[in-house]
């Protein structure tokens, strides 16, 4: 996939933020500074970009050059540049999470407690009386109870998203699988459920999921420069792990996941699917964090108090964190798509650099 043109000078106009320097929203700038001391250190870490939004003002925005790639494909080195566009992976996640609630705001669906299997009744060979009893619900905590192995390593062609990306039919290869465990009971790590997700939100909508993405969620954001990847030899976007966008729209996503579905105004969401997705639905045995719908819930250890946050996470370091406490949303975007440390990079950078900056 290539990128699109440059935007013109009223989109980057239209996009603006409102733009301070740290110390004008109760951040320290020197402590923000050393962040780049510590990456440039570090260049194992590939980090692409650092941005930090706090009281809906951006004051902290630093880019730098690395390896990157495209749904996997290697592009080479890129310069990254505010209107660079970048992988969200499975950031993308979170954001059909909102595609859904949308969807039911405009009553295209009428709740999260509906058979998934009704929204496919071109599969109806498929059906069990125990795959009757997933709901909308359980793909949206990745609990639908599915044998699902996504913990192989993304060039291990066992890796179940590996098999589904080069099935023939993703949406039967991912309603095919047995199921392992009562649907609300377990939670394992599916990208499958995340494009049943999207199909569900396209098929009840009428269209393809990217166009109603564009009108109810990006335009009303002020985004206008998207790219989607799609699965290959088919015109079907990912919307697990597909979805391309700047940083700052990244921004502009966690902001309005901070402001409860609100932005400059406009109820985009609804602040009852704000609430409900990121809230513990369910907690994964694995890890110390907890899962909402499409969303990971988290917390940190600021000056001996606990702080929770939201996250939106993706492979190669890819974030969106979100503190309500602090008002504030950080996005880290990066290349590491296959180092041990990707994951622990981007919780530096909230941990040790952002969190300390604040005086206020």
């Amino acid at each position: 996939m290539t990128e699109t043109a440059s935007q013109t000078d009223a989109e980057r106009q239209a996009d603006s933020w409102t733009v301070a320097p740290p110390d004008a929203v109760g951040l320290d700038g020197a402590v923000l500074g050393t962040l780049e001391g510590w990456l440039a250190s570090f260049p194992e870490a590939n980090v692409h970009g650092v941005l930090v939004v706090r009281h809906r003002t951006l004051v902290y925005e630093r880019y730098f050059a690395g390896e990157d790639q495209i749904w996997a494909q290697p592009i080479g080195i890129v310069s990254f540049q505010r209107d660079t566009k970048h992988d969200l992976r499975s950031v993308t996640k979170s954001v059909t999470s909102l595609l859904v609630g949308i969807a039911i705001d405009r009553k295209l669906i009428r709740s999260i407690e509906e058979p998934i299997f009704d929204f496919f009744p071109e599969y109806a060979d498929l059906r069990t009386p125990e795959k009757d009893r997933i709901l909308l619900r359980h793909l949206l905590t990745m609990s639908a109870g599915f044998e699902w192995d996504e913990y192989r390593p993304y060039t291990d062609t066992m890796n179940s998203e590996i098999r589904m990306i080069w099935s023939p039919d993703r949406y039967r290869f991912a309603l095919e699988q047995p199921v392992v465990a009562s649907p609300g009971t377990r939670w394992d790590y599916n990208t499958g459920s995340s494009e049943l997700l999207g199909a569900i939100v396209s098929k009840t909508a009428g269209r393809p999921l990217e166009d109603f993405a564009q009108e109810f969620l990006f335009d009303p954001l002020g985004i206008t420069d998207v790219a989607w990847s799609k699965y290959p030899n088919s015109d079907i976007i990912s919307s697990g792990s597909g979805l391309r966008l700047r940083p700052r729209d990244m921004a502009r996503l966690g902001q309005l996941v901070l402001d409860q579905g609100q932005w400059e105004g406009q109820q985009i969401v609804s602040a009852e699917w704000i609430k409900d997705s990121i809230v513990p639905q369910i907690g994964p045995a694995d890890r110390t964090l907890f899962y909402g719908y499409q969303w990971w819930l988290g917390r940190s250890l600021v000056k001996q108090q606990e702080v929770l946050w939201i996250a939106g996470m993706g492979l190669g370091g890819q974030r969106i964190f979100i503190v309500p406490a602090f008002d504030l949303v950080v996005v880290v975007t990066a290349g590491d798509y296959s180092g041990p440390t990707q994951g622990w990079v981007s919780s530096v950078v909230l941990n040790r650099y952002v969190f300390p900056a604040i005086t206020a």
